[in-house]
């Protein structure tokens, strides 16, 4: 039960964190026209259909919003994977 108390208020501000930076990524690919979609969220993965011309464009816009999502004062770090299905990176 402590542990629950305790784990509640992380996982909440992480769906914080996650549910802002996929708003800030939405309207980014939508305001520079990427052909780029955001699919779905995991738990703290997002997976994105990436049109494959546009990856070297978009792998950076993803992390800047993820990482800065919100103000912290720690460092958010967020890696990138690429694959041709999620279950390669998975």
């Amino acid at each position: 039960a402590e542990r629950n108390a305790v784990n509640a208020p992380i996982q909440g501000s992480a769906a914080d964190i996650i549910k802002i930076a996929m708003i800030r990524i939405h309207d980014k690919l939508r305001s520079g026209n990427y052909k780029t979609k955001m699919l779905l969220q995991v738990n703290d993965v997002l997976v994105f259909d990436v049109y494959k011309p546009e990856l070297d464009m978009i792998q950076p816009v993803i992390k800047q919003e993820m990482e800065n999502a919100i103000e912290l004062k720690v460092p958010l770090v967020v890696d990138l994977d690429t694959g041709d299905n999620w279950l390669e990176e998975h």
